[in-house]
């Protein structure tokens, strides 16, 4: 193995074009925060996966959902949890909903009914910079129907992940502190693409302020930057940041796989983060590449391969949440 460590991979996806199920994929191509896009523009399947992680210890995988056609949502989780029971993987699964439909209550409740599922993902509507955010615009985190849809994912044992700009994070506080019975995972670290003096600023104080809520968890992700390679040297201050302010307990890393591969390989983001995090503590790696991935997905470890790669066999069923405090 490359690093003696155990990987539970917190944010993957898998798309087969051939099903003509993912409009961004298949249509025409819409801005998109890593340029140009279409090297992705093709089916990715497991066993793409594997040949991609080969030489590492990947023992799981969280499956996010990656923009199915939002009309038939179902259709999505159906495909995951065939693939899951063929072939072992992915070993949990975050769903879509869009929290603003009309009928959001009885999506959440199919939704949670699959074993596989353990929360959903609805990309809020954001503004493209911090001068032009809008408070209650439709579809946004506060929209009174967002709200509305927000409110119900804790009657179904349904977390929530968040992928937004940063200077959306305020209004994901407020709406996030009226909830605390909804665990919250924040994709992809918060998206601190402006590495200028004052972006960075911006994104700290932001996400400083959601720290303060117990029930948000950070997904060390999608760190690459438009042109430019993968670098520790780029993304090792961000991830220390994120660890001061979060804790180690409320981390893990995600390689964004196949998205992410518009930045860097699976190799280079894995070993960049093995290398930013080398001094800290055997049981701290391990809670950050896999423990807590298992705890906050609700994935019994000791249902995943002890050794070697995940490969073949039946999915796990839904387990009880193992530290509902985190």
């Amino acid at each position: 193995m490359i690093a003696d460590v155990a990987i539970l991979d917190a944010h993957m996806h898998l798309w087969d074009l051939s099903l003509r199920k993912h409009p961004w994929l298949c249509g025409a191509p819409i801005p998109f925060r890593y340029g140009d896009y279409g090297a992705i523009r093709r089916s990715f399947s497991l066993a793409d996966y594997r040949e991609a992680t080969s030489g590492f210890d990947v023992r799981g995988t969280v499956y996010v959902e990656a923009e199915w056609d939002p009309a038939d949502p179902l259709g999505e989780t159906r495909w995951v949890h065939a693939i899951a029971a063929r072939e072992g993987l992915p070993s949990a699964m975050v769903a879509q909903a869009w929290l603003d439909r009309d009928d959001v209550e009885e999506l959440l409740a199919a939704q949670a009914a699959f074993p596989l599922v353990r929360g959903i993902r609805h990309k809020p509507k954001a503004a493209p910079s911090p001068e032009r955010v809008e408070a209650g615009v439709p579809g946004s985190l506060s929209c009174p129907r967002f709200a509305r849809g927000f409110g119900l994912l804790g009657r179904y044992g349904l977390s929530f992940d968040l992928q937004v700009p940063w200077w959306h994070l305020e209004e994901a506080r407020v709406l996030f502190a009226r909830h605390p019975e909804v665990p919250v995972i924040l994709d992809h670290t918060g998206l601190p693409a402006d590495r200028s003096r004052e972006g960075l600023a911006g994104w700290r104080r932001a996400m400083t302020r959601l720290a303060e809520l117990p029930q948000v968890a950070v997904k060390i992700s999608g760190l690459g930057l438009p042109g430019r390679p993968w670098t520790v040297s780029d993304n090792a201050p961000i991830v220390d940041t994120v660890l001061e302010l979060f804790g180690v307990e409320r981390c893990m890393f995600a390689s964004n796989w196949p998205v992410d591969t518009l930045c860097a390989d699976f190799r280079t983001i894995y070993t960049g983060f093995f290398e930013i995090v080398r001094d800290l503590t055997s049981a701290q790696r391990s809670a950050l590449f896999f423990d807590n991935a298992c705890r906050i997905y609700r994935i019994d470890p000791n249902a995943l391969p002890r050794h070697g790669r995940a490969s073949g066999g039946p999915p796990s069923a839904r387990t009880a949440f193992l530290s509902p405090s985190w």
